[in-house]
């Protein structure tokens, strides 16, 4: 009865006082949907620098999922965006690099090829011309993931400012959404699938709500 009351009153208002209302409460309804999505779901980066040619260019647009690792743990090769050391490179901050080595693992570069607990590791993502030929040894502490940029000789990483916490990983990189040209999913199967699946029928409900209200108008 209540509900009933207060519709009437708002049906008389003048005309143009409800569209102004109904535009005000989709829009606010809007807005709280991008931040619930940005701080539990997904979130959208850019990429500051070339560490990470040829698979992510500067100023590409890239999607974390912000809540897998609460069902998984992270995965040796995932894309990983997180918060950097204070002192990293200087100015810390959020990065995006490739996770090579889990908690208690050995790592050994050997002229530019990277082994973990003596297998060497498959990186054929990493161009030739990109790779850093030193040597060096490296133990991941329990509980750190060590990561490196896939441009080896353009990246400041974890050979700089060691392994970090779990709690530093914000999460992988599902897929790049911009430039248009780039559009790419960086996790196949169902996770990349079901982001991807989820922002096209998020987009097409706010085009479909867009679109009644302008009708309305």
């Amino acid at each position: 009865m209540i509900y009933a009351r207060s519709r009437t009153r708002f049906q008389r208002l003048p005309r143009g006082v409800r569209l102004v209302a109904d535009w005000i409460a989709t829009i606010a309804v809007a807005v709280l949907v991008v931040f619930a999505l940005k701080a539990w779901v997904v979130n959208p980066y850019r990429i500051p620098s070339t560490s990470m040619e040829p698979t992510l260019h500067v100023s590409d647009r890239v999607l974390a999922n912000r809540f897998i690792y609460h069902f998984r743990s992270p995965h040796r090769g995932d894309i990983v965006v997180f918060d950097a050391p204070p002192h990293a490179c200087g100015v810390g901050g959020t990065f995006v690099k490739r996770l090579i080595g889990l908690p208690g693992d050995r790592l050994r570069e050997l002229q530019g090829r990277w082994f973990v607990n003596g297998t060497r590791l498959d990186d054929s993502y990493v161009a030739a011309a990109r790779r850093d030929h030193g040597s060096a040894f490296f133990r991941v502490p329990r509980g750190r993931y060590f990561l490196l940029g896939d441009n080896r000789t353009s990246s400041c990483d974890s050979r700089v400012w060691g392994a970090i916490p779990r709690s530093r990983l914000i999460g992988p990189v599902v897929a790049t959404y911009w430039p248009l040209t780039r559009v790419s999913v960086q996790v196949p199967g169902p996770v990349g699938a079901v982001v991807l699946g989820f922002f096209v029928l998020l987009f097409a409900a706010v085009a479909f709500v867009i679109r009644r209200r302008t009708r309305s108008t």
